[in-house]
């Protein structure tokens, strides 16, 4: 009983979508591929040797995926699945990697996201959790439902939506145990809360060195490994998931960090999640 506790105790729970996703460069790279926070962020502390679940709704057309070899090493007991399409996200981004544009039409079945979200933290209070703070979520109801449990909680922005969702979330980011931006977000970040109240920021900055900030001060650096990227897109959840790993694992900032980079530069090296198609029969 007390290794199932343990075991239990160790998921990482991350509260994000899983979408359809098409991203396109002027260099003619990209194409359709699965997406969505939850995904990369749990994928990729699954590989670095933390239990992961994303806490997400699946549409009709992606129900499949808890099937899919390779994605059945996540633990898919916390998502949900319902009648109906999921997000298509349009990405655009110039050759640096930097994202230019982002849309969709209709965010599907990810809309009952917020009401999943606070059912499963009712039920699981004491678990750890990782929130994706993008369109639709209510991130205020979720980190309001968080932090009045008391729960370990880390957060991370998407850019475009980055202003409005840290407006939102700032009165509970003081308790977050870590908060992950890249530079943009954390000039965002500053402009809404004092940076010296919050315990721990990972920040980004593309092939650019990555610091840990800890109470406002740097604590740590690290410098991605130079790898030309093919595609960036899930890159940061891979550097989140990662560090988050290393972190529940014992590992310093520095070393946590350390080991993120370079999962991310591996990533944008080799991306490797098309949409698979579904089993038959």
């Amino acid at each position: 009983m007390l290794d199932l506790l343990g075991e239990t105790m160790k998921r990482l729970d991350v509260i994000g979508n899983i979408s359809r996703d098409l991203t396109r460069y002027p260099d003619d790279r990209g194409g359709y591929r699965l997406g969505g926070a939850a995904l990369f962020l749990s994928l990729a502390a699954t590989e670095a040797g933390r239990r992961a679940a994303p806490v997400c709704v699946l549409g009709s057309d992606l129900a499949h995926l808890v099937e899919v070899p390779g994605l059945d090493t996540l633990d898919w007991s916390a998502h949900i699945q319902v009648d109906g399409a999921s997000t298509i996200f349009d990405l655009e981004y110039d050759l640096h990697g930097e994202l230019v544009g982002v849309g969709t039409e209709d965010y599907g079945v990810a809309e009952g996201l917020t009401e999943h979200a606070l059912r499963h933290v009712d039920l699981h209070p004491r678990h750890t959790y990782h929130v994706c703070c993008r369109r639709p979520l209510n991130v205020a109801a979720v980190l309001d439902r968080l932090g009045g449990n008391g729960t370990d909680f880390s957060v991370d922005f998407f850019l475009p939506s980055a202003e409005a969702m840290i407006r939102a979330a700032a009165p509970w980011l003081p308790k977050a145990t870590t908060l992950f931006v890249n530079a943009a977000e954390y000039r965002l970040l500053e402009q809404v809360i004092d940076s010296r109240t919050l315990p721990e920021v990972v920040v980004t900055d593309g092939p650019r060195a990555a610091v840990v900030r800890r109470f406002g001060r740097q604590v740590a650096s690290a410098v991605p490994p130079p790898h030309p990227p093919r595609e960036v897109s899930g890159a940061g959840d891979t550097l989140a998931g990662t560090f988050l790993a290393h972190r529940s694992q014992g590992a310093t900032a520095a070393q946590a960090l350390a080991e993120a980079t370079a999962a991310a530069a591996r990533y944008v090296a080799a991306p490797s999640l098309p949409i698979p198609a579904p089993r038959r029969g």
